[in-house]
């Protein structure tokens, strides 16, 4: 899916993210990034849910897929669909994939005032 610049939302959070003078291959995380957490984070930032999978879906195929789709019980014919650009998986599934990669959701305020 392509975001409003024209490049896959992926690449996109990469670019931005990736410090300027360190290449960026397509599927790794950006080594601007220590932890699984600060790249998820990174994704959720944005508010957009298919930059959050594509995030996902990155650090899940870093990690070996089938490891990570297995931590989360997750099928085999399940695990492409769920993580597929575009897909619309169960938040219950979000969670597992999440839990399975090590990392939670947590809420903060939007603003100061909340």
């Amino acid at each position: 899916m392509l975001s409003r610049r024209g490049c896959k939302r992926s690449e996109c959070l990469a670019r931005r993210s990736a410090p300027a003078s360190t290449p960026h291959r397509r599927g790794s995380r950006p080594q601007r990034f220590t932890s699984t957490a600060e790249y998820i984070n990174a994704a959720l930032e944005h508010g957009d849910a298919d930059l959050l999978m594509a995030a996902i879906s990155d650090v899940a195929k870093a990690r070996g897929m089938a490891k990570v789709a297995a931590d989360a019980g997750v099928g085999r014919e399940s695990r492409y669909k769920t993580l597929a650009p575009g897909s619309k998986p169960k938040l219950d599934t979000v969670f597992k994939l999440l839990h399975a990669l090590g990392v939670k959701l947590t809420a903060t305020p939007e603003n100061a005032h909340a």
